[in-house]
């Protein structure tokens, strides 16, 4: 009797299609508790990216510690599966306005490029039908 054994790649592609989206997801929702935590410490290292206020006044302080309390709703979210799909779907919509803006007043950068990574991440959580330990899509 022979027994047929998968190979390493075949092993491994399979875990990806299996898990990789869900592991996408985690991922996602530590990168925005991560910057969500920081906004929320040190709100004033972030007010200078507030389109249309001034880097140190309260308005732009407050803009962003409410940025980083969203973001750190969608990582809850994205993490404990709920809404995976809304989450990720509104984390990409917060991503492209941090992008335009980044482009517009630095220009193209390396932290332009790793947001423009992040949002293909987020668009393609939000773009998918089946993920694993998922409460709701």
């Amino acid at each position: 009797m022979t027994v047929s054994r998968a190979t390493p790649a075949v092993r491994v592609a399979s875990l990806s299609a299996d898990w990789g989206l869900t592991a996408g997801r985690v991922l996602l929702g530590l990168v925005l508790a991560w910057f969500g935590y920081h906004e929320l410490v040190q709100p004033a290292l972030w007010t200078g990216y507030v389109p249309g206020a001034g880097s140190g006044s309260a308005v732009a302080t407050v803009l962003v510690l409410a940025h980083g309390w969203l973001l750190l709703v969608l990582s809850v979210a994205l993490v404990a599966g709920i809404a995976t799909r809304a989450g990720a779907g509104l984390a990409a919509v917060l991503l492209a306005q941090i992008i335009v803006w980044l482009i517009v007043t630095a220009g193209l950068s390396d932290l332009t490029l790793r947001d423009v990574g992040v949002l293909g991440l987020a668009l393609c959580i939000a773009g998918s039908k089946e993920q694993r330990f998922v409460l709701a899509s």
